[in-house]
């Protein structure tokens, strides 16, 4: 994560509007440009991996991302935005009158960690709620959750169930060649930067 070359708060101001400009010329809709944000500006350039989350009334209406670091950084924020949107096969489209009313949530990944365990008693034993977001491999089945699913499956066995569940695996399935891999992310989300402007 790139954030020795720019402030914290500037950085999420100009990924969310990457994101957001991305998504309405997708949607053909003119977006004016914010001359404080330089997209030309090398931090964007480097490789960097990001989940773009969508909610509506706070619930989920799209999230699509990279676990890994394969593209500039500026570039995975458009697709994964323009994806989330357009092309989450658990939800319609997003359409143009609906895109005033959707908020955006960019998250920064690190690079992914293996998690060495024996048992799924220890890798329970190793996952730190609230921080890790996990990646589970095992064949052809891979699945993910931010560590913003904490919020809502508080427990690592819960946890780690469900991630098993979007997998396409049984809950209860155990296997010793299940892989898991841990990040950390750095997010921001619309919806603070405008409470933030109501209360400047």
């Amino acid at each position: 994560m790139q954030t020795q070359f720019t402030d914290y708060h500037q950085q999420g101001r100009v990924l969310l509007h990457i994101a957001r400009a991305a998504i309405a010329h997708a949607l053909k809709v003119t977006v004016s440009a914010d001359e404080s944000v330089d997209l030309s500006a090398q931090w964007l350039q480097q490789a960097g991996a990001t989940f773009i989350t969508l909610t509506q009334d706070e619930r989920l209406r799209g999230c699509v991302g990279s676990l890994q670091a394969y593209q500039p950084l500026i570039e995975n924020v458009r697709n994964n935005a323009v994806s989330a949107a357009l092309h989450d096969t658990r939800f319609l489209p997003v359409t143009i009158d609906e895109l005033e009313s959707i908020s955006i949530e960019v998250s920064l990944l690190s690079a992914l960690q293996p998690i060495w365990f024996a048992s799924e008693a220890e890798a329970l034993r190793q996952l730190r709620p609230g921080m890790d977001g996990i990646m589970l491999e095992y064949g052809i089945y891979r699945s993910t959750f931010l560590p913003q699913v904490w919020d809502s499956l508080s427990q690592p066995r819960e946890f780690l169930a469900q991630l098993k569940v979007k997998a396409g695996l049984y809950a209860d399935f155990w296997d010793d060649n299940l892989k898991l891999s841990r990040y950390t992310v750095q997010k921001w989300c619309e919806a603070d930067f405008i409470k933030e402007q109501n209360h400047g």
